[in-house]
């Protein structure tokens, strides 16, 4: 078993640096370093906001290098991490750029003597905030509107991310077994949340204002699911909660 994952990892990385070196030749070397990473997390089947943050990370780097980043060496790598440092980068995005290039010269490099150069940022982890009853009650009824205020409480009382609420669709709802049906969530995985019965009456009352007929929570084209950007800022159009509180992002 070993030995045949070896050896299909050795033929992807033959095809995606073949893949490479034919797009160097016609296009520019940072296009083409995309384009393989494209193709390499593709086969890892990662979620679309994944990949284009892998995407984007790489283009970071290169447009650091000046040069192809398949030429990179060492000490390239420990430079553009101290340029992260340096340039006030955050540690969510030094992060987030460890992991792509980890995967970027790992996978589709096979050069794990530069991935090791990366290393995570240790952040400290705080007790989040809890909200009080009331302050859920106020936030809530803050919404602009039953239809954000409907996919926020869904959001708190079934526990959902934001990129799972906008997914759901009106056949999600299983109002016989209370239940929640979440396709593809976090790990690309179905699962069931519980469904309240203020939360079930509540999206009641959303249906039958709007009769939402595919996606339970539609964008302003209602062939397509409302963006996960439209609920962050309805999120965000809510009171400010006293200074001694404030909602997780």
């Amino acid at each position: 078993m070993a030995e045949n994952r070896a050896r299909f990892r050795f033929g992807l990385s033959f095809r995606f640096m073949h893949r490479c070196r034919s797009f160097i030749s016609t296009r520019s070397w940072r296009s083409a370093s995309c384009s393989c990473v494209s193709s390499s997390r593709a086969i890892r089947k990662f979620a679309a906001k994944t990949q284009h943050d892998y995407v984007q990370r790489v283009k970071d780097f290169a447009g650091f290098l000046g040069s192809a980043p398949d030429t990179a060496k060492s000490e390239d790598v420990r430079r553009f991490r101290l340029h992260l440092t340096s340039s006030g980068a955050g540690t969510p995005k030094i992060n987030a750029t460890v992991s792509a290039l980890r995967f970027f010269f790992n996978v589709t490099l096979d050069r794990p003597d530069l991935a090791k150069h990366l290393a995570f940022m240790h952040e400290p982890r705080k007790v989040p905030v809890v909200l009080s009853p009331e302050e859920v009650a106020r936030f809530l009824e803050a919404a602009p509107g039953i239809k954000y205020k409907a996919a926020l409480s869904v959001a708190y009382g079934a526990g959902l991310r934001v990129s799972e609420v906008v997914s759901l669709k009106v056949s999600d709802v299983d109002s016989k077994r209370m239940m929640l049906r979440v396709e593809q969530g976090k790990g690309r995985k179905d699962r069931h949340a519980m469904l309240s019965p203020v939360l079930l009456e509540l999206l009641r009352d959303w249906y039958r204002i709007a009769r939402p007929q595919g996606w339970l929570f539609p964008g302003q084209n209602p062939v397509a699911p409302m963006s996960t950007r439209q609920l962050t800022r309805a999120c965000h159009a809510a009171p400010a909660l006293p200074p001694t509180r404030s909602a997780r992002s």
